[in-house]
């Protein structure tokens, strides 16, 4: 106010307002170099928006393009299988286990196995020689004892017509009685001894009990053959059958009868037909399980097939038509299980809940998350993302 008024307050220099507005210039510029120091700190640390923001934001999935082969539609593809499944092996309703009657060394196998052999067709043949030696021992003990009772008979009927003349004593008669009674069951016993040698004699001559296969050899020439011990076994091919278990919860849906899909691994057609023919009432001791007989249904559903083969078999019963998955079609995450489902153009992660796979047709079934119709990716193979766009390709 003082140099307004051009007046001087005491002490006052007059070159302070030179200074003064030097100074002034100086804060100025101060500030502004703050202004340009704080600016370039906040682009630094992202506070002010950069001119390129625009192409700095995250790109988009490309569209998938998918062929009907790539697409599932739920409710279309599968049928649950709601009938027991039976496991077991194919097995011949006639089968012999040949086994040594006698002790004696094997002298010669009549068969290999996989061939052929007629009813009463000598297989394996042992060394019948000491047995030989036995029979005739016992013949001629048998011989010995017949004349033995022919002396007791003729001395007893002498006596016996003395002793009506009163001219032999009743003692004596008696006595010649009890002679031909030993006598006669000498040869009694003579004669079995002669039955059971020649008997063993035909035991060392193994013979086909019917018309099939030798299933299984198990000696050869030389071998010692202990009474009891295996020496071959013979099947028929013409009644193989399928011996099954089912588990003991399931067996009150079985019915004698039953139509049977039965699968063969190893051979060609590998499904065939066959009936439930038997149904044990009582449970295997150790699996709890329950044995089931199922029937091969003609010659042609026997046809190419081997004894103790593995086999599976599904009752054939009406089967309703079930939302089924394949397991490709699925993704597992811990517990969670989810499908990619195409829906308006876009993914959508969906969330969906199984029962078992159908041991049948190898799908499991759907039973929460989606309904007839949908459609859903059958292998997402790369990770797809939500809402990421697709187009399904014609033909």
């Amino acid at each position: 106010m003082a140099n307004v008024h051009g007046l001087k307050r005491p002490g006052q220099n007059l070159a302070q307002p030179a200074e003064n507005d030097l100074n002034r210039g100086w804060m100025k510029a101060a500030c502004g170099l703050g202004v340009l120091m704080a600016t370039a700190s906040l682009v630094a640390c992202g506070g002010a928006s950069a001119p390129s923001g625009a192409g700095a934001q995250k790109a988009e999935p490309p569209v998938l393009s998918l062929g009907r082969e790539d697409v599932w539609v739920a409710g279309r593809n599968g049928s649950a299988a709601t009938g027991p499944v039976l496991t077991g092996a194919i097995q011949a309703e006639r089968r012999a286990d040949l086994r040594a009657e006698v002790g004696s060394v094997v002298l010669r196998v009549q068969r290999d196995n996989g061939e052929r052999v007629q009813r009463g067709e000598l297989l394996v043949k042992l060394d019948d020689a000491a047995i030989r030696d036995t029979l005739l021992s016992a013949e001629e003990a048998l011989r010995t004892a017949e004349r033995s009772l022919e002396g007791a008979e003729r001395t007893f009927q002498r006596l016996k017509s003395l002793q009506a003349q009163g001219m032999s004593s009743v003692q004596a008669m008696e006595d010649s009685e009890v002679r031909r009674n030993l006598a006669q069951s000498e040869q009694v016993a003579a004669k079995a001894r002669v039955a059971t040698a020649r008997q063993q004699l035909e035991r060392t001559e193994v013979r086909a009990p019917f018309e099939g296969v030798v299933a299984s050899r198990k000696v050869s020439a030389g071998d010692t053959a202990t009474m009891g011990k295996e020496l071959v076994q013979v099947i028929d091919p013409a009644s193989l059958r399928m011996e099954a278990l089912v588990p003991a919860e399931r067996v009150g849906e079985l019915r004698v009868g039953q139509a049977v899909k039965v699968r063969v691994q190893g051979v060609d057609p590998a499904e065939r037909e066959g009936r439930i023919r038997r149904i044990d009432s009582v449970a295997q001791p150790v699996s709890r399980q329950v044995a089931v007989v199922v029937d091969l249904v003609g010659t042609a559903g026997r046809g190419g097939l081997i004894a103790g083969l593995y086999a599976e078999g599904s009752v054939d019963v009406q089967a309703p038509q079930v939302l089924a998955l394949p397991e490709t079609a699925l993704v597992r995450t811990g517990d969670q299980v989810a499908v990619w489902q195409l829906q308006g153009g876009t993914l959508k992660r969906q969330p969906v809940k199984l029962e078992p796979r159908d041991v049948r047709t190898g799908l499991f079934v759907v039973t929460q998350g989606l309904k007839a119709g949908d459609q859903v990716l059958r292998s997402p193979g790369s990770r797809p993302v939500e809402g990421q766009r697709y187009t399904v390709r014609e033909g």
